[in-house]
């Protein structure tokens, strides 16, 4: 008996399917693939995918009844769902005021390093109560579902303390269970407080009193290796000491400068290092090597009035599994739009469009280790989906500054304004 479908996707002018790589992710020349049907067609029951193919194919393998639903992609895109797998969604504040400062010539490290920075933001997350921050985050995970991003992967950070750090992943958790959008938390260690005197001693603190408490609150641990933050030696202490403690790990790399942390990451076997703008050869060799997940935010480069971007091409044509995220935050990159994100690495990195698809979907959830689950779209994968209003996947990029989402299906079922239809 073939099986019921409660939702249909017909007379798609391009299904973007990005099969094939749930237990790899894609790497050089697998990067210009998308898996194209032209004339596509998706079946769904409950939350799940049950077909996906060419209209003469899925509409043999499947029954309809008299509650199916069908929609018409007809001259439009279906795709995956983007995967966000880089943000510090959980926040309270803005940091306008710094935005002009930065327009005026102030650096980015000399603001953090006069009390500003990540700093406002740490005092008003610390001033906010849950409540206030879950309707603020609450608000973003419902543009970022209005632009298509259905899984995104969350920091804390903004807290610094063990009490704080657990107010932005228990609200990280609460999301989680309210909201359409899967919210996959990540403990951050961002930068030392300034009630500590020394770097030295605050790491002391994070391996022997914060990771332990941590745990079971985040999957990942994240840490910000950069001049005037953490150097790798610090690094490293803190991601040995949360391995050992059963976290997956990640890793700030390598952003504004070139620390040797990319090399740390791969060393490390973290599930993915962040920004990478300053990547050397051996990084990029040692992530290629390694198969760590190179997340690259060139939204948070072009905020900041950067002129140095990750070298993309480079990476993908040595081996290194490449994504892309927003990097959503108050300072550095204050957007919810993988969309615009898709743009910015076409134009600053040079990546393709068919490279900047698979970045934000299939090697997305490969960042979170997700694959097995979401990102392309095959029998027995959940049924994440977005339907834009453009007629192939080139227009994706090149249409910039306005949402070409038409529609959203999350788990199955079809969203409108983040609530289920």
């Amino acid at each position: 008996m073939k099986p019921a479908a409660d939702l249909i996707i017909t007379s798609a002018n391009e299904l973007l399917t990005l099969r094939g790589h749930s237990s790899s992710p894609k790497t050089g020349k697998e990067m210009d693939d998308l898996g194209i049907i032209p004339d596509g067609c998706l079946a769904i029951s409950e939350d799940r995918i049950i077909a996906c193919g060419s209209m003469d194919e899925v509409l043999a393998e499947v029954s309809e009844t008299p509650d199916t639903v069908k929609i018409d992609a007809s001259s439009r895109v279906v795709m995956p769902g983007f995967i966000d797998s880089h943000t510090h969604l959980v926040f309270a504040g803005g940091r306008e005021d710094e935005f002009e400062q930065r327009i005026k010539g102030a650096g980015y490290l000399d603001i953090l390093k006069s009390g500003g920075g990540i700093f406002n933001t740490v005092r008003a997350t610390r001033a906010a109560g849950k409540e206030e921050l879950i309707k603020k985050s609450r608000k973003h995970l419902d543009t970022m579902l209005k632009f298509g991003t259905t899984t995104v992967e969350a920091k804390s950070g903004y807290g610094l303390t063990i009490e704080d750090e657990s107010k932005q992943l228990q609200v990280m958790k609460e999301l989680n269970k309210i909201h359409p959008v899967d919210v996959i938390p990540t403990f951050l260690v961002h930068t030392t407080p300034p009630e500590f005197s020394s770097r030295e001693k605050y790491i002391d603190f994070v391996i022997n009193n914060m990771l332990p408490k941590m745990r079971g609150m985040a999957e990942y641990c994240d840490i910000f290796c950069e001049h005037e933050v953490f150097d790798p030696e610090h690094s490293l202490q803190v991601l040995t000491a949360a391995k050992k403690l059963g976290f997956k790990l990640k890793i700030h790399a390598d952003q504004l400068s070139d620390m040797g942390c990319a090399r740390l990451a791969a060393e490390l076997h973290a599930a993915s290092a962040s920004h990478l703008d300053h990547i050397s050869r051996e990084g990029i060799d040692a992530m290629a090597n390694s198969g760590t997940v190179a997340i690259l935010l060139p939204g948070a480069a072009f905020f900041l009035g950067s002129d140095t971007y990750a070298p993309a091409p480079e990476m993908i044509s040595r081996g290194v599994a490449v994504a892309l995220a927003t990097d959503f935050n108050p300072g550095s990159c204050p957007t919810e739009s993988m969309q615009i994100i898709l743009t910015l690495a076409c134009i600053t990195m040079k990546m393709s469009p068919a490279q900047v698809i698979n970045a934000a979907t299939i090697n997305a959830a490969h960042a979170i280790n997700r694959a097995d689950t979401i990102g392309s779209l095959e029998a027995g994968k959940r049924a994440d989906v977005i339907i834009l209003d453009v007629p192939n996947h080139k227009c994706i990029p090149y249409h910039f500054g306005v949402n070409l989402v038409q529609t959203v299906i999350k788990k199955g079922r079809i969203m409108r304004f983040g609530c289920a239809d």
